[in-house]
C-alpha cells in the first residue's frame, strides 16, 4: 500500500476541525474520509463506515436526482469539473443510512499537489436553516 500524499493528510486534518459537513475523496473518487458533521447527516461515523469506492457511496448516500434514483458519479457536473481540475458547485439529494433525505448544495475543490491532482474536498449544506441538518 502506497503512502498517502501529504496534501490529503493535511486536508483530512483541516476537515476534522470544521463543523461544515465535508468529504475527502482521492483521485479515483474513493471517499477516504468524512468529518463528524457529515457523519451526523449520514447517520454513521467515518470510523464505522470506512473508505468507500465512488459507486458504493453513490448507491448508499447519494447523490440522488429529483426522481430519487442514484446519479451516476461520472455524470455529475461536479465530478466532470473535478476531473478537469476545476472547482464546481451543484444541488443534489442525499440520504442517510437511516433513510432521512436531504436537499443539499455541494461545493467541490480539487486538491492539486506538485505532481498533479490528488483528490478533492467536497463541502455541503442542507437547504433551509444553514446546516440545520433537518431532513426534508
Amino acid at each position: 500500500m502506497h503512502q498517502k500524499p501529504l496534501e490529503l493528510i493535511l486536508a483530512r486534518n483541516f476537515l476534522t476541525s470544521l463543523s461544515t459537513p465535508a468529504f475527502l475523496v482521492d483521485e479515483s473518487g474513493t471517499m477516504i474520509f468524512y468529518n463528524e458533521a457529515a457523519g451526523g447527516l449520514l447517520g454513521i461515523s467515518f470510523e464505522e463506515s470506512g473508505r468507500m469506492p465512488a459507486a458504493e457511496w453513490g448507491r448508499a448516500v447519494g447523490p440522488f436526482g429529483d426522481d430519487g434514483e442514484p446519479m451516476p458519479i461520472e455524470e455529475i457536473p461536479t465530478t466532470k469539473a473535478l476531473r478537469k481540475g476545476r472547482p464546481a458547485h451543484g444541488r443534489f439529494k442525499m440520504r442517510s443510512v437511516t433513510g432521512n433525505e436531504y436537499d443539499i448544495e455541494a461545493s467541490a475543490l480539487p486538491i492539486v499537489a506538485e505532481g498533479g491532482q490528488e483528490g478533492a474536498m467536497i463541502f455541503f449544506w442542507t437547504h433551509g436553516d444553514h446546516n440545520s441538518h433537518e431532513p426534508v
